[in-house]
């Protein structure tokens, strides 16, 4: 029998804290269930394998980000491969917007569902990108 594999991708730490909550609840309703994906240590202690560990991520301000955009790149770049190779049975993304927005348009275009636990702010990420999210989760 497979083991049925989810990904939390989640990159701030109010978004680990969800994650784990989650990932606790989703072992305790699917014993044997495996999670991956993208957090801190709140989601390592609830039993998730962490791909990328998002304390790695906490970056402050547009100078800071546009100096680790090639980081963030290779980031995606790996999940992404990663993401396509395994498939997982589902991808949920936890806020994070700057990467899971992209993320997501990723894993539509792999055929890989996905869901947003915590979606975007829409009056702080503006409007035209409730379409995207339509689209793309």
């Amino acid at each position: 029998m497979t083991v049925q594999t989810v990904w939390i991708m989640a990159g701030e730490p109010s978004g680990d804290a969800y994650g784990a909550r989650l990932a606790a609840e989703l072992f305790r309703l699917r014993p044997g269930l495996r999670i991956e994906g993208m957090g801190g240590e709140a989601m390592r202690q609830a039993g998730v394998d962490i791909l990328v560990d998002s304390t790695d991520l906490a970056v402050v301000g547009l100078a800071e980000v546009l100096r680790n955009l090639p980081f963030f790149r290779r980031i995606f770049l790996r999940l992404r491969r990663q993401a396509t190779a395994r498939r997982p049975a589902t991808v949920v993304l936890i806020d994070y917007p700057g990467f899971n927005l992209r993320f997501a348009a990723a894993m539509k275009q792999a055929g890989i569902p996905t869901v947003y636990y915590v979606s975007p702010q829409v009056w702080a990420w503006g409007r035209r990108r409730i379409g995207k999210l339509a689209r793309w989760v």
